[in-house]
């Protein structure tokens, strides 16, 4: 079950180096960017696949995605005081994320922007990342959980 969770990982990684989420950014993007918008696909996987794993697969997921994450942060350079409480502050922000996308289908447009907003520093005019994650969310509805974990795919949504 590892290698499918490193599948998923990889899977979700891949979509966050989508380079046109990135052109909404008011600054330029940053490795917490990144991150964040990480966490966003991984909360909206989990909201769209939750009741196909059991609750220890999707724990057992979610360790893994988390001590993946804290890896990447050793690997920028960061002491273990500092992982440590950046680490906490990501698990906070992810069950934030998880709280705000729970709902995701029955906000309005601004509202969802608002909930990113309120996250990553969006130009005014971005309605780019919105509309992102509306076909991200209606792409993983339409897909079963095996599509992540048999392999790094091209996915296109």
């Amino acid at each position: 079950m590892k290698n499918e969770y490193l599948n998923i990982y990889n899977n979700l990684v891949k979509l966050t180096r989508n380079k046109n989420l990135y052109y909404c950014l008011k600054n330029d993007d940053t490795f917490s960017d990144r991150l964040i918008i990480l966490l966003f696909h991984f909360g909206f996987f989990l909201k769209t696949y939750k009741n196909e794993l059991s609750k220890n697969d999707a724990q057992n997921l979610f360790d893994f995605f988390i001590r993946q994450i804290e890896l990447s942060i050793r690997e920028i350079g960061y002491g273990d005081v500092s992982v440590n409480k950046k680490m906490k502050d990501y698990v906070n922000l992810f069950y934030s994320i998880l709280e705000n996308i729970e709902t995701w289908t029955s906000l309005n447009f601004n509202k969802k922007k608002d909930v990113i907003g309120d996250l990553i520093n969006l130009k005014e005019d971005s309605d780019l990342i919105v509309n992102y994650f509306d076909k991200f969310s209606v792409f993983l509805s339409k897909n079963s959980l095996k599509i992540f974990t048999k392999d790094i795919i091209d996915l296109k949504f």
